[in-house]
């Protein structure tokens, strides 16, 4: 740790924080803002839903941390709700944290003096939106990072703090990158809120990046939510590109194909480049060892799946008990 970054966090508790957030990926940064000596006041999160069989009430990720540690929470069903703003404010936070959220009405993410500070998954301007590290692994990228930035009206659009670059595994699945990404980005915050209260900040407008061409706005990438459409193998496609779509969506929420009429997710595969006068989208297997689907410059070989109605399971356990037709 550098000199500069350790005299930060020595007043690091000197700021007012509330932290928002609700899964996993979230709790991640929490954590290392709590160990890092943050004054945590409030954590807000989603309201407790019903899940599973039983349907039974179940917690965020973030407020099963949050109540381990005794930190105070508010599960506000509406961001506006009179009651909620009110609670909001008599907090005194002097800044806002957010990570993996919704989206924040003006009136919440403006009230602190230092505004709200988001951690995006991609290096912004690149991939704006809900799903930025599945598309970065799906458009076959070798690198991307995380972001700090400050929140303002449109979505990932607001004032760069801090970045850092992460590279991409050639067999890496989003659920793995997103696992890395989650501590990476954790770091990031905190070496973020330590500058922030040693009034170390410097804030880059993404508006300047865009005009200048260091991230041209017509080759910009986005991160949509994800589609059942997206979700849908197409086999006439290169099998690099189908390959980096498995990867993309392992584990949620999979890519899909389907087998003698049932849907087939797959979450592991292999790639094979070769000449072949096999139809697109249909299967080759010897029923023992290997199952693998015809693309439009080779094959995917099935490693790891789930057919509908049934568990998720390795190839060979598979082709022990499927009878094809």
């Amino acid at each position: 740790m550098d000199e500069k970054i350790s005299t930060a966090i020595n007043n690091i508790g000197s700021l007012r924080i509330v932290f928002m957030g609700t899964p996993d990926f979230a709790v991640a940064s929490l954590e290392a803002l709590v160990n890092a000596g943050c004054n945590i006041v409030g954590v807000i999160t989603a309201p407790d839903k019903p899940a599973g069989r039983g349907m039974k009430l179940q917690e965020s990720a973030v407020k099963q941390y949050a109540t381990a540690k005794g930190l105070s929470v508010l599960q506000p069903e509406k961001l506006k709700n009179p009651e909620f703003l009110a609670q909001l404010k008599s907090l005194k936070a002097d800044v806002q944290v957010v990570v993996a959220f919704r989206m924040l009405p003006e009136l919440v993410w403006n009230m602190p003096p230092f505004g709200t500070i988001n951690l995006h998954a991609s290096l912004l301007p690149e991939y704006r939106g809900a799903a930025p590290i599945n598309w970065a692994v799906i458009n076959g990228e070798k690198e991307t990072g995380v972001t700090t930035f400050k929140l303002q009206q449109e979505i990932d659009t607001g004032n760069i703090l801090l970045q850092q670059k992460i590279e991409i595994g050639e067999e890496e699945t989003a659920g793995a990158l997103h696992d890395r990404m989650k501590i990476i980005g954790a770091g990031l915050l905190v070496k973020t809120i330590a500058q922030l209260a040693d009034n170390k900040l410097e804030e880059i407008d993404q508006d300047v990046l865009l005009s200048t061409g260091i991230s041209p706005v017509s080759n910009l990438h986005h991160a949509p939510k994800l589609s059942t459409e997206t979700c849908r193998i197409n086999w006439h496609n290169k099998v690099e590109e189908i390959y980096d779509l498995i990867r993309g969506l392992s584990p949620y929420p999979a890519a899909f194909t389907f087998l003698n009429s049932k849907m087939l997710k797959i979450y592991i595969a292999e790639k094979e480049i070769a000449e072949h006068t096999t139809e697109t989208g249909s299967y080759i297997t010897d029923g023992r060892s290997f199952l693998k689907f015809a693309g439009g410059n080779g094959f995917i070989i099935i490693k790891e799946l789930q057919l509908e109605g049934k568990k998720k399971i390795k190839i060979e356990d598979f082709l022990r008990g499927y009878r094809f037709a």
